[in-house]
């Protein structure tokens, strides 16, 4: 018997491998594996080559739990390892079998995973004593056992083996238990080796008889070795690729359509992209896509490894080029990932121009499920935005579609305002806009339906690429002034008859939120009162919610106007009625307040050319005084004006209606609206 110390620079190897070798303890039956994987290719390399002569025999690897020894064993048929090439590759750490292999054979090569030596040494992260038993494909090689005891002490002796290949046999650890258990070695397989291009088999195959679970004779495979995304896309149907869709995913719907990705220069990449039916739902997972290397599954976590917007995706992606590495930090630092990473998106973009090109019907009828994935990566990269500003689309409120350019044709003429600048016009909510977007409509407007999720946003990003142009909701307000295009026309109203007004309709507003009371001269074929909300406002708030850095708007209360239109009958009913019933009683306040007014304006002007210290305290107090009265006598009008106001069906029944045309009029309120309705009838 051999004994010795295994070839490090620390008596801390160990327990830095059972800590921080790997993020995820479980990966050790990865490694394990996809060493074996690695034995069997190198196998059928070197018998491609006529190194080995004769038949291969079952090169099936098999796994196997012993409860009562308390042992998982990983058994392959590769090619074995000499006592030698132990020394050389498991007693010294960090040099890599599969590193020699390819350089010698680094044309022919077929599919090495490469991580043997570190990756073998994550099963002491579960194992309290590791063995290997291993026989050569060299003839006249012997057999020899290895075992270790988580210390850098192993031995080496002659051992008994049929056949070449290795068996790494690990007697776990108290900690590491549930590795016996026939479940947890079914996920874990299912998980990481799926798709391994090596059969592996796990037990037996199953089957119910006489009311009981019989195991078979035959050995139950857990692997498909010939995924989909390693086949060529002219051998595949629809059908295909959404079979191997459910097969990722069993509980979701068909996906919309895929890309297949096979990539040899600059670098290597085989998968297949999948887009889901996403629609306006942001939440979603983005574990849906897997990073494989050469079928070894690395990871699902792929935020930073690919750009934000395309884990919407679904799908596989693999390449050799992906270190087989754990560490999301790492894998986002790599050179190769980055260049990946950016091809993908590239990749992507150009099969989204090439089905909008070859059939824009079925692309316009997938367009509400694609708009948020198209619309997330045209706001986060600016790549995409380029290539994809030629086949994102305008949804009006009538159905139709149109790209950037069709669209800036169709509203050039009627949509530019005074100042030469394009104004869209757009609604967020078709029922509840539907007056303003009516009443745009009987302009000659056309109105947009932006009501996705990412709308917000997307209209903020868009307004900054397109020249001359403004984005403004069709209720932010009344239709003449959306589109300024001419001088306003003359109002019907005074001055004074429309401070008298303001209070009337602000005694019956609602006290949930600010309103400000403004006057516009509109057609008399113009609704009465309109209420509207600023652009600007209202996107601050609207970017808040989002979660768009704009809290301080988010604790703002809501902030209206209430648009008097100047012109309309009723309106113009109300003012006569007001100097009707309460005319006489404002004069004869306005007869107190003016002397009063003009004896302060004369102390003011007086006292405007003065310093503070030359103003006698009686002329401070008189302009005191007066300040006192005028306010009293104000507030008297003003408490007059809404008392009629509050006693005024007319009144309410118009702020009603203009409540109820922006959405807002409801429970109670509309209840007393629609009795009153009626009695008005």
């Amino acid at each position: 018997m051999q004994t010795g110390k295994i070839g490090v620079t620390t008596e801390n190897i160990f327990p830095i491998i059972k800590k921080f070798l790997y993020s995820d303890h479980e990966i050790f039956l990865r490694e394990l594996i996809s060493n074996a994987v690695d034995a069997t290719q190198k196998l059928r390399t070197l018998s491609n080559m006529g190194d080995i002569k004769g038949e291969l025999g079952d090169l099936t690897i098999r796994v196997s739990v012993d409860k009562k020894k308390n042992t998982l064993t990983v058994s392959d048929s590769g090619i074995g390892m000499t006592e030698e090439e132990i020394d050389k590759y498991i007693n010294q750490i960090a040099l890599s079998s599969a590193e020699d292999f390819l350089e010698k054979y680094k044309n022919q090569s077929n599919a090495i995973i490469g991580h043997f030596g570190l990756g073998f040494y994550s099963s002491f992260m579960v194992s309290e004593k590791v063995e290997i038993i291993t026989k050569s494909y060299r003839k006249n090689a012997k057999t020899v056992k290895w075992s270790c005891s988580g210390t850098p002490e192993y031995a080496i002796e002659e051992s008994e083996r049929e056949g070449r290949g290795t068996d790494i046999i690990l007697y776990l650890d108290k900690e590491s238990k549930e590795f016996l258990e026939e479940s947890k070695i079914s996920s874990l397989l299912r998980k990481y080796c799926r798709y391994l291009p090596v059969e592996i088999a796990f037990g037996k195959e199953k089957e119910w008889k006489d009311g009981k679970e019989v195991e078979l004779e035959k050995d139950k495979i857990i692997n498909n070795t010939n995924p989909l995304w390693t086949q060529k896309p002219a051998d595949l149907k629809d059908e295909d690729y959404n079979k191997f869709y459910h097969d990722l995913y069993p509980t979701v719907e068909d996906p919309l359509f895929n890309i297949h990705l096979n990539v040899d220069y600059p670098f290597n990449l085989t998968g297949i992209l999948y887009f889901p039916r996403i629609k306006n739902n942001i939440e979603i997972q983005k574990n849906k896509i897997q990073l494989y290397c050469n079928q070894v599954f690395v990871t699902d976590s792929v935020e930073g490894i690919v750009p934000e917007f395309l884990t919407l995706l679904h799908g596989v992606l693999d390449s050799p080029d992906i270190p087989l590495n754990v560490s999301r930090s790492y894998l986002q630092s790599d050179s190769n990932v980055k260049k990946i990473s950016s091809h993908i998106t590239k990749k992507v973009a150009d099969r989204l121009a090439e089905i909008f090109k070859n059939d824009r019907e079925q692309f316009e009828k997938k367009w509400d499920d694609l708009k948020l994935f198209i619309e997330y990566g045209m706001i986060s990269e600016e790549k995409f935005y380029e290539k994809a500003q030629k086949f994102s689309l305008l949804k009006n409120t009538d159905g139709k579609y149109f790209t950037f350019e069709e669209y800036q044709k169709l509203i050039k003429d009627q949509q530019t305002d005074k100042n030469k600048n394009l104004v869209y016009l757009y609604a967020t909510n078709a029922e509840e806009q539907h007056s303003f977007i009516d009443a745009a409509k009987t302009k000659g407007y056309d109105v947009l339906l932006m009501d996705g999720q990412l709308d917000t946003h997307f209209i903020n990003h868009i307004e900054t690429k397109f020249k001359d142009s403004r984005f403004t909701r069709v209720d932010a307000d009344v239709i003449d002034k959306l589109i300024e295009k001419e001088a306003s026309k003359e109002s019907k109203l005074t001055a004074d008859q429309q401070n008298r007004l303001t209070p009337v309709f602000q005694s019956q507003l609602p006290k949930k939120a600010n309103y400000i009371v403004t006057y516009e001269s509109l057609a008399e074929s113009d609704n009465p009162l309109v209420i509207t909300q600023s652009e600007f406002m209202r996107r601050m708030k609207d970017m808040s919610a989002l979660g768009g850095g704009m809290s301080f708007y988010g604790e703002l209360p809501d902030s209206y106007n209430l648009v008097v239109n100047g012109n309309h009958p009723l309106v113009l009913r109300i003012s006569n009625e007001l100097e009707e019933k309460v005319g006489k009683d404002l004069s004869k306040l306005n007869e107190k307040i003016k002397p009063l007014s003009e004896n302060k304006a004369k102390l003011d002007k007086d006292a405007k050319d003065k310093k503070e210290e030359e103003i006698k305290q009686e002329e401070k107090d008189r302009i005191e005084e007066l300040t006192k009265k005028i306010t009293e006598l104000e507030n008297k009008k003003d408490e007059k004006l809404k008392k009629f106001g509050a006693e005024n069906k007319l009144v309410k029944q118009l702020i009603d209606l203009a409540l109820l045309a922006n959405g807002q009029l409801k429970g109670e309120e509309l209840t007393k609206f629609v009795k009153r309705s009626i009695e008005l009838m």
